[in-house]
């Protein structure tokens, strides 16, 4: 299993599951720094359209192309059913964001043979390693 910051370095694309067009909320703040850093961000949202400049999908499964990590800001009750979701398009990692806990969907997704990341913020990971897409490691 890779570590988060691997994970970070190895992924380009992330689709968020719960990416919020609240500006006050974490599941808007933390895609839209990723995509400030590089990475390109597929919002999932049955609620809209457009969020960060790119087409929003209702589910995981409706995302037409492949993606390298499912970023999870929903309660830990949909956990499980997001990690089947990522499972079932073939995503190679799963991470649920701080606070989001879920001993079922560790299970599934190691089953699965994905990698697995709970309780971690991507962003906190992103500046520990210093990581951006489009230049490698940072100092910053």
């Amino acid at each position: 299993m890779r570590s988060a910051q691997q994970i970070l370095a190895d992924s380009a694309v992330i689709a968020v599951v719960g990416a919020s067009r609240d500006l006050g909320k974490a599941a808007h703040r933390v895609p839209l720094e990723m995509q400030r850093h590089g990475w390109r961000i597929i919002p999932v949202n049955p609620t809209v359209d457009e969020l960060f400049g790119e087409k929003a999908y209702p589910t995981l499964a409706d995302i037409p192309h492949p993606v390298d990590l499912v970023d999870v800001f929903r309660p830990a009750r949909d956990a499980v059913d997001v990690v089947r979701q990522a499972v079932a398009i073939g995503a190679p990692a799963v991470w649920l964001q701080l606070g989001i806990f879920s001993g079922e969907a560790r299970r599934i997704a190691e089953e699965a043979g994905l990698d697995y990341v709970e309780d971690r913020c991507l962003i906190v990971e992103r500046a520990a390693a210093g990581l951006t897409r489009t230049s490698g490691p940072t100092a910053d």
